[in-house]
């Protein structure tokens, strides 16, 4: 989690940009600047999340491409069952958890319905590779060992905290990773029919593609909530991939 993480800060549109802002807050991001159209908040100083308003904007309709989470990735463990305890604590949205072998989770929307997670990563000498693909599964998350090895609950994510992955919604899985392979990525993991994850440099994911809206999905537009776009290290001028997602250098 250095400089050269390659992920920067996901862009949402929001309809209520004082309610989103305010969610955020308590969840546990820190303004870094704004105005009345729009917000940045990071943690320890650094961006994570723009949001932008728009005004008289539509819901998301079903079987469209766009935002299945983003994942705010915790420097330990520790760290992550301080933020569990403190979810069960202030009853922040949780509405899932995992335990992926690479990582634990914790699953959230936000006052809108985005997806969040905010996860920690286990370390890579513990990762697996059956048959040469990295194994990233779903089990139960040990909520007991998590809360037992937890830091104090802070207020706010420390600094370190960074845009761990992108998870999207898609219309055509080959497609969408051979957009992302041209970006330098590689498949990681399949789950199924309907799941991929890529990365650069071997980390599990920085990226996970899925078919859960249904195959031919509608791309995002302009003038629905939710997903404009993220930022990606290295990228020379902006891009858009196959279902209209944005992708842009860090500012």
């Amino acid at each position: 989690m250095s400089g050269d993480w390659p992920l920067g800060a996901v862009e949402l549109k929001v309809l209520d940009l004082e309610r989103e802002v305010a969610f955020y807050e308590s969840f546990g991001l820190s303004r870094v600047s704004g105005d009345s159209e729009h917000a940045v908040l990071g943690a320890g100083g650094s961006p994570l999340l723009r949001l932008v308003a728009l005004p008289g904007g539509l819901d998301r309709p079903r079987h469209t491409a766009g935002l299945f989470h983003f994942a705010i990735l915790l420097p330990s463990e520790q760290e992550l069952g301080g933020f569990l305890r403190r979810s069960l604590e202030e009853r922040l949205p949780l509405t899932g958890t995992a335990d992926h072998f690479v990582s634990q989770a914790l699953y959230f929307d936000d006052a809108e319905g985005n997806g969040i997670e905010v996860y920690a990563d286990r370390p890579r000498s513990e990762w697996q590779y059956p048959g040469g693909r990295l194994n990233i599964g779903t089990e139960h998350l040990d909520f007991e060992r998590l809360l037992r090895i937890a830091s104090t609950p802070e207020k706010k994510f420390s600094a370190g905290t960074v845009l761990g992955h992108m998870h999207l919604n898609v219309s055509d899985l080959d497609r969408s990773q051979s957009f992302y392979e041209s970006l330098g990525m590689e498949l990681m993991a399949e789950a199924g029919n309907v799941m991929r994850f890529l990365s650069w440099n071997g980390y599990h994911h920085h990226l996970g593609i899925n078919l859960l809206e249904g195959r031919g999905a509608a791309p995002v537009t302009g003038d629905v909530r939710g997903l404009r776009g993220f930022q990606i290290g290295g990228l020379h001028g902006s891009r858009t991939d196959p279902d209209g997602i944005l992708l842009e250098p860090p500012l």
